[in-house]
């Protein structure tokens, strides 16, 4: 990992650079490197890989870190800051810089690289909510359980296991066929609770389901059921915990994949999360 020491006024910063923003853009770095000198004294962390990247967050000291890279940078720092329980007295400055930046814009950061630079030296911390999971894991922005492809699994179906026994004897004897395109979302089954509450349960299929941070220490949650005929109303809630279970599903956090679980429990944390943005006008 490479460091870089310069100098302007006394406040001091570690600017952190993502190597996918050095490779995929590298005037947008240099321009925020060169408005960030302008303004402060800082050292220029340029890691190779997560691993550096996180040594140079837990060594920054006194310094205030600002990120230079795009949203998986932003998480990714967000990330090992929680991890380390440093988030609650950390501000964290973000330049966003690549090709997926749009929950920095979402969450308030400037996504041009001078003003993004200018908004770390001018702006102000504010506090926002952020969603941790029972494995330590956290999302800033929207969370989103998808429709369940189908699997091509037989077994049992309908409560039927004689079935996947015909259906096995009907393989053997029919040439093979490649299978259809699925034509549309295939509904989950799955449970799921706000504050203790069950809001859907496993008899009854949904489409989609997301969980945002509203603020005010709750999160909106939004559930698609399935339908036939005519579309069903969204069920809406607002609350502090969130828990999803059933069969083994997958989210999307923060434009990231995970899973597959069986069950997965969101907590807001108020204020868990500091950024310096631009101040209000």
């Amino acid at each position: 990992m490479a460091e870089v020491a310069t100098s302007a006024t006394s406040d001091q910063l570690l600017v952190v650079i993502d190597p996918v923003a050095r490779h995929t853009d590298g005037e947008s770095v240099r321009i925020a490197k060169d408005v960030l000198s302008a303004g402060a004294a800082m050292k220029v962390c340029l890691p190779e890989g997560p691993e550096e990247f996180a040594r140079a967050l837990a060594r920054r000291g006194s310094r205030r870190p600002v990120v230079v890279g795009d949203d998986r940078a932003l998480v990714r720092a967000v990330s090992v800051l929680h991890r380390r329980r440093e988030l609650a007295g950390c501000a964290l400055s973000v330049v966003p810089v690549g090709a997926a930046t749009s929950l920095a814009g979402a969450l308030g950061i400037p996504t041009g690289a001078v003003a993004a630079a200018r908004a770390v030296l001018d702006g102000a911390e504010r506090r926002l909510d952020l969603l941790v999971d029972d494995s330590d894991g956290v999302v800033l922005g929207a969370l989103r359980i998808p429709p369940v492809p189908p699997t091509g699994s037989t077994e049992s179906v309908d409560g039927r296991p004689w079935l996947r026994t015909y259906q096995s004897l009907v393989r053997t004897l029919v040439p093979a066929r490649p299978a259809p395109a699925p034509s549309g979302p295939y509904p989950a089954r799955l449970r799921v609770e706000v504050d203790g509450v069950t809001l859907v349960d496993l008899d009854q299929p949904v489409e989609g389901i997301s969980v945002t941070p509203h603020g005010s220490g709750t999160a909106s949650v939004e559930i698609r059921p399935s339908s036939v005929g005519a579309e069903a109303a969204p069920l809406l809630a607002r609350g502090r915990r969130v828990t999803v279970s059933g069969a083994d599903f997958r989210y999307r956090a923060d434009a990231m994949e995970a899973g597959p679980v069986r069950r997965r429990t969101w907590t807001v944390w108020e204020g868990g999360l500091g950024l310096t943005l631009p101040t209000r006008r």
